[in-house]
This record gives structure tokens, C-alpha cells and sequence, in this order.
């Protein structure tokens, strides 16, 4: 009895803190998002707002309910990568559906969700019947869904039905529908898991697959309907999202899938298999939104907030490494008992006091202090993966630094989805005004009538933004750009001669129009012919693999228009000796590179558009219509055709 007692008396004092621990290492999630609205709270004042915390929702929406479909997948100890595609895919055929096909709106819905359901079908059947590793069979659906998108869209966003874009609009002029969808999904999820046949069969398969089978499960089928339930909230995300632009969009989700697979294991899933819950994943995705929106408010660079996601990620698999050698527990939804339920019922209901309490204490302490009157200006690039948007922001950071301005610059990823969430979260902040270079001027819209609403001025720089209103468009003419492209080179070629065009990015507007201008311009020169059109994408390496393959099919072509310098100079290095000698190659943009390329003369011109002294034209813009002074409505900076007989005198 001695014995015992003395035994007892260290755990009666160690109780507390064990429990605790213990706690933590089986709610590490929820408290990492805990730990994360206070800090976030502490920080920035505008966190707080109600309009900004339905903002966190409204963005984890689309994530959280592609990550519902993934737990079911990664439950079963599968990968899914297609999920983004898959999104993707299915807005752009309930789109072109009702819109070009003139199917009633809810047969279009009900084919969308069918095409998410059938993608999801055939990753389940080459993985159980053609015995596809996961990651292969479904990184080959990835590519396959893109294209197919791509392909029925003709890389131009689709406008999205009326009847279905209210998905993307509020209950009672407050409430997200998107919120109430992801609400919905995740409670399906939670009841698919832990009250029905298959939600035990997924854990089951995610335990020890061989053992299921043995025990009678049908693997294989079951395997099939994990897939299409992905596919199903695939469809269910893509809707919604393509609702929430206003279009859909045939590159949207890209890298979504890293996204929500990130978020399930954040929320405690393990990529073995056999383990993880709806609430969970919930919580994971609404700590990626709440990193994104915090990062975005506290004027964090685009580049950093990329670093510290992946880090966050890292540390999550890391904290479930460690809690499973410590020896916590994640149980399966429905199979732990009532009392495992009512415990973890408790743990939310205190980690909620916790967090108003701290949180309340932190916005008393805001409003407490006074706040410098300094104008605050966001200004959201569509990438900054290109130099000619690096001068964009050069520009408006030199006009902001000139008039003691306050600029925030967030880059968007040529993702019209997150520019749509940044240009939120300037809009629930304390900004004065926002410059905006839309990624789609279509799906930018939804976004910028948010801001109009609110009365903060919008200006647009480079491309205008459609179906809202900005103070002011400041840009310069893509259209007769791409027409003078077109008379430069027809010129320096005499009139006659054959040549192929390298497009830019699918779907975006600055490829369509440098694209409609050029092919309109060189209807004046007959002599001209296009012998081949590929998209590079913008981008240098792109450029250069595409021209290598295209020299291969017409190594006697005799000029190259490529959409941007930097597919220009990928042109330029595939064409070697030829370039500026008996292959002539015009480029657009007027960026440095470029221009050294053109002194160099292997690129005999670039359209110039003098991308500096756009920024410097939109944050003075911005900063007028925020004093509420007169602003033009279109300013326009002059393009100007730069060759090696005026590179000299050019300032970008």
C-alpha cells in the first residue's frame, strides 16, 4: 500500500502538466491556429475586423473543400495531385455548357459534377485495376484535366452563368456562400468517415491494405468510389471558385493541390494512411488562409510568404512525426468512443474562451492606441516572375518613396484566384487606395466591386478590369503594340518571308490582344506568312524549347514574334547564329535584357510600353483619387517601337 501511494503522489503532481501536454501533441493543429489569430491579432490591427475574419473564410473555402475530397485519399493511404486540374476542368465545362453549348443551367451543373466524378473514377481504376501508382496515375490526370480545359475553353476565360456565380455572393448582404458550401462539404466529409460503410473501409485500406483485403473488404472497388468522392469535391470546388470570379478560368487551381494536401496534414492526416478527420483538415486550410491574409495585411514580400508557408508545412509533418513517437493519439472519425467525443467537444469549446479571450484583450489594446495617418496604398501585380512587372513595381516603389507613401506589393502568381483574395484583404484593411494589375480583367471584376463598395479608390495598371469601376486606367495599347510589332518586322523583312509567333500564358489578355494586334497588322503585308503559332508562356526557358522544336519543323522561317522579350531571348539562343542575321526577331515589352539584346542587335526590336513609368503614373493616380482629387479616367502611356537606331535614347 506504501508502495502504491508513493507511486501515486508523482502522478497526482505530474497530472496536470501530462494532461496538458497531451493536449497539445493531440490538438497540435488547433492549437498552431490558436497560437497564429492571436499573433496575427497582435500584429495587425485590421485582422480583427469582421469583414476581414469572413474574408479568411471566403479564401479557405475553395482549399478546405478540395482538401475534404483528398482526406478521403489520403485516409486510404493514396495521392491525389489532379484535384486542381480537375477543379478547373469541371468550371470550364459547366461554363462552356451553358454559355456556347446553350444546355440549361442545371444540366450544366449536373455534367460539371459529372466530369469531377468521372476523372475521379478513371485515377480509381488505373490504380486498382491497372495497378498505376497513385502518384503517377493521378499526375498524368493533373496533365490530361489542364489540357482538356485548355482545349474546350481555347485559352480564354469562359463568363460564368448568372444563375450559378451567386455561389459566389453573400446571404443577407454578409454571409459568404461560400463559407456555407465549405460548412456543408465538411460535414458530409465528417459523416461519410465516421457513420457509413465506406468511411471505416478507407481507414481500414489506410491501416494495412492486405489485412482489409483478407478481412473480406473490396479493395478495389472501394478504391474507386475514394477516387470519385475526390473527384465530386474536385467539381464542388471548381464551381465555386469560377463563381467567385465571375468566369471560368482554364488556368485556375494551379498548384491547388499541393494546397490542400498541405492542409490535411497540417491537420493531422498522415500520408501512411489510416489516420485523419474532416475537423482536422478544416482547421489545416483555415491555417493556410489565415498565413496568406495575415502575411498579405502586415505588408510581408510575396516572396517570404511563399518561404514561411513551406516552412509552416514542414513543421506540421515534423510536430506529427514527433506526437506519434510520444505516443498521442488522432482518432479515426466515428470510431472513438462517446467519452473520446465529448473530451475533444470540450477541447474545442475551451480552446474558443481561450482564443476571444486573448484576442479581445489584443483589439482593446488596439483600439488603445492612436494609428499614424501615413496614406497606405496595396498595389497587386499579376506575377512578378517577369521583369517587365519587376520595373512595374520599381517604378511604384520609387512614386511612393517620393511622396511618403505607404506601398504594399503582393504578386499574384498569374492566379486569379489568389489576386481575388489579396485584393480582399486590402479592401477589409486600412488602406486608402488600391492599384491592381489584373491577372483576368473579367475575374478581377467580382474583387474590385468588392472595393467600390467599401469606397476605396481602384486603379488599374496595364489591363483594365471589366463589370466594376476604377478611378483610372493607366496603361499602354497592347493592341496597336502588337500592330507595330507586326510592321516592324514585315518592313525589315521586305514584305514577304515566313515567320512563326510565340504566344504568351493561355488565357490571359495581354497574350489575346498583343496577339489580335499583330494579326491585324500584318493583314497589310500578304507577303507574310504565319507558319507556325506555340504558347511559351512568357517565360525565357519556355522560349527556348518551343523555338529548338519549332526550327525543327521550319528551319528556313525567317522571323519570330514573340509576345514578351523574354520568349524573345529563349528565341534568340535557340536561333544562335542566325538571330539578327538571317533570322529577325521582334519582342515586346522593352525590357532591360531586351534592350541590350537589341543594342547587341540579335533582336532587331522590342515594343517598348516604358513599364517604370507605369507604376510611377498609377500609385500618383492612386493617391489623387484617395484625396479625392480630379483623376483622368484613361491615361495613357505611348508604346514605342525601340531598334538598334534609337535603343540609345530610350528610358524605360
Amino acid at each position: 500500500m506504501a508502495t502504491d501511494t508513493l507511486k501515486g503522489k508523482p502522478g497526482a503532481q505530474g497530472g496536470a502538466t501530462a494532461g496538458l501536454r497531451r493536449l497539445l501533441l493531440d490538438n497540435g493543429a488547433l492549437t498552431a491556429l490558436i497560437v497564429l489569430v492571436i499573433a496575427m491579432s497582435a500584429l495587425s490591427g485590421d485582422f480583427l475586423t469582421a469583414d476581414n475574419l469572413l474574408n479568411v473564410g471566403v479564401q479557405a473555402a475553395v482549399t478546405a473543400i478540395l482538401a475534404f475530397g483528398v482526406t478521403f485519399v489520403i485516409v486510404s493511404a493514396g495521392i491525389d495531385l489532379s484535384v486542381g486540374s480537375v477543379a478547373a476542368l469541371s468550371a470550364t465545362v459547366l461554363a462552356w455548357s451553358a454559355t456556347e453549348a446553350g444546355i440549361p443551367v442545371a444540366l450544366a451543373v449536373l455534367l460539371a459534377v459529372a466530369t469531377g466524378i468521372a476523372c475521379g473514377l478513371v485515377n480509381g481504376f488505373l490504380i486498382s485495376y491497372g495497378k498505376l501508382p497513385p502518384f503517377i496515375a493521378t499526375l498524368a490526370m493533373l496533365s490530361v484535366g489542364r489540357g482538356l480545359s485548355l482545349v474546350i475553353s481555347q485559352g480564354s476565360p469562359i463568363p460564368f452563368p448568372d444563375s450559378v456565380s451567386h455561389l459566389g455572393d453573400t446571404l443577407g448582404g454578409w454571409l459568404p456562400v461560400p463559407v456555407l458550401v465549405m460548412v456543408v462539404m465538411g460535414l458530409l466529409t465528417a459523416f461519410v468517415l465516421g457513420r457509413t460503410y465506406i468511411g471505416r473501409s478507407m481507414y481500414a485500406i489506410g491501416g494495412n491494405e492486405e489485412a482489409a483485403r483478407l478481412s473480406g473488404l473490396r479493395v478495389k472497388r472501394q478504391k474507386l468510389a475514394i477516387y470519385a468522392f475526390s473527384g465530386l469535391f474536385a467539381a464542388a470546388a471548381g464551381i465555386v471558385l469560377a463563381s467567385r470570379l465571375s468566369s471560368a478560368q482554364p488556368q485556375a487551381a494551379q498548384g491547388y493541390e499541393l494546397d490542400a494536401i498541405a492542409a490535411v496534414v497540417i491537420g493531422g492526416a498522415s500520408l501512411a494512411g489510416g489516420t485523419g478527420k474532416a475537423s482536422g483538415t478544416l482547421i489545416g486550410a483555415l491555417i493556410l488562409a489565415v498565413l496568406r491574409n495575415g502575411l498579405n495585411l502586415l505588408s510581408v514580400s510575396a516572396f517570404w510568404q511563399q518561404v514561411v508557408i513551406g516552412v509552416v508545412i514542414a513543421l506540421a509533418v515534423l510536430f506529427d512525426t514527433l506526437r506519434r513517437k510520444a505516443g498521442a493519439t488522432t482518432p479515426a472519425a466515428g470510431v472513438s468512443g462517446g467519452g473520446n467525443r465529448g473530451r475533444q467537444a470540450l477541447t474545442y469549446v475551451i480552446a474558443a474562451v481561450v482564443a476571444v479571450a486573448v484576442v479581445g484583450a489584443t483589439s482593446l489594446l488596439h483600439n488603445g492606441s492612436s494609428a499614424a495617418k501615413t496614406q497606405k496604398i496595396g498595389l497587386s501585380l499579376s506575377t512578378l516572375n517577369n521583369p517587365f512587372f519587376v520595373q512595374i513595381r520599381a517604378g511604384a516603389e520609387e512614386e511612393a518613396k517620393r511622396l511618403g507613401v505607404d506601398l504594399t506589393v503582393t504578386d499574384a502568381q498569374n492566379d486569379a484566384s489568389q489576386q481575388a483574395n489579396q485584393l480582399q484583404n486590402f479592401t477589409s484593411g486600412s488602406l486608402s487606395a488600391v492599384v491592381v494589375n489584373p491577372v483576368d480583367s473579367d475575374a478581377a471584376g467580382p474583387s474590385v466591386r468588392g472595393a467600390n463598395k467599401a469606397g476605396i479608390p481602384v486603379v488599374a495598371v496595364d489591363r483594365g478590369v471589366n463589370k466594376a469601376d476604377t478611378a483610372a486606367l493607366v496603361a499602354s495599347d497592347n493592341v496597336e503594340g502588337g500592330a507595330l510589332g507586326a510592321k516592324a518586322l514585315a518592313e525589315k523583312l521586305g514584305g514577304k518571308g515566313t515567320i512563326v509567333i510565340l504566344q504568351g500564358q493561355a488565357g490571359t489578355s495581354a497574350s489575346r490582344e498583343r496577339g489580335a494586334g499583330f494579326a491585324e497588322g500584318l493583314k497589310d503585308y500578304p507577303g507574310i506568312k504565319v507558319v507556325a503559332k506555340q504558347p511559351a508562356d512568357f517565360d525565357r526557358t519556355k522560349g527556348l524549347d518551343v523555338m529548338t522544336n519549332l526550327l525543327q519543323a521550319h528551319p528556313d522561317v525567317d522571323g519570330v514574334f514573340a509576345e514578351n522579350d523574354e520568349m524573345a531571348l529563349g528565341a534568340i539562343k535557340a536561333l544562335g547564329s542566325k538571330a539578327g542575321k538571317s533570322v529577325q526577331v521582334v519582342g515586346f515589352d522593352g525590357t532591360p535584357d531586351g534592350l541590350k539584346a537589341v543594342e547587341a542587335g540579335t533582336l532587331y526590336a522590342s515594343v517598348a510600353q516604358q513599364p517604370s513609368e507605369l507604376g510611377r503614373i498609377a500609385v500618383r493616380n492612386a493617391l489623387r483619387a484617395a484625396e479625392d482629387e480630379k483623376v483622368e479616367h484613361t491615361v495613357k502611356v505611348p508604346v514605342k517601337v525601340v531598334t538598334r537606331e534609337n535603343v540609345a535614347g530610350f528610358e524605360g
